[in-house]
């Protein structure tokens, strides 16, 4: 039975968007995704599925969720090898000289249109790195994240970037992740 992580947007932060991770365990249960797990208060969900269509799932866990917590986050899905990917892709990997906390990957629901791609050149005026690899965006914030001036609030939905989840890139985060999900894969591979 595939594993998959969900990272749901915007719950649990600044006080709006509250969910309990036992109450999401418990709606993912629900929806018959198995063995669900959660990390830190989230909304990050390890579980295992026996559907195969990722954007019909994530639709069903969006709606589920709006019907039991009256919110509605966008659901993005990954699974551990594209985790794994997207940990490797790094275009920051060989910089030690950079703040891993300074560091973030955004995972994109979909992969961006054409015009994503003629767009983030246009960024190069500011002081941040912004790298497009498939469905996520790298991006290395040198004064931090919440000093950035990057045109976010008008650009992404003009060029399809609209359902985003984006994680610090601290190596905490990298090791707690890959920990879990090869904790996850190995109880799929031997049921207690």
């Amino acid at each position: 039975m595939p594993v998959l992580i969900s990272m749901l947007r915007g719950i649990n932060v600044g006080g709006h968007n509250k969910i309990q991770m036992d109450a999401l365990r418990a709606l993912y249960k629900s929806l018959k995704c198995e063995s669900a797990r959660t990390y830190i208060q989230s909304g990050n969900v390890i579980f295992f599925t026996k559907e195969k269509n990722s954007a019909v799932l994530a639709k069903k866990i969006q709606s589920a969720i709006e019907r039991k917590f009256k919110c509605c986050p966008e659901v993005i899905l990954r699974t551990p090898d594209e985790l794994r990917k997207t940990i490797a892709a790094s275009p920051f990997a060989d910089r030690p000289d950079l703040e891993p906390g300074k560091i973030l990957v955004t995972f994109l629901a979909a992969e961006p249109p054409p015009e994503a791609r003629t767009f983030l050149p246009t960024l190069k005026k500011f002081p941040e790195e912004v790298h497009l690899k498939g469905r996520e965006l790298y991006i290395y914030f040198p004064s931090g994240a919440g000093n950035s001036k990057l045109p976010w609030s008008s650009k992404p939905p003009a060029i399809g970037i609209v359902s985003t989840r984006c994680c610090k890139w601290q190596k905490k985060w990298k090791l707690r992740c890959l920990a879990v999900v090869s904790e996850t894969e190995d109880r799929c591979r031997n049921p207690e």
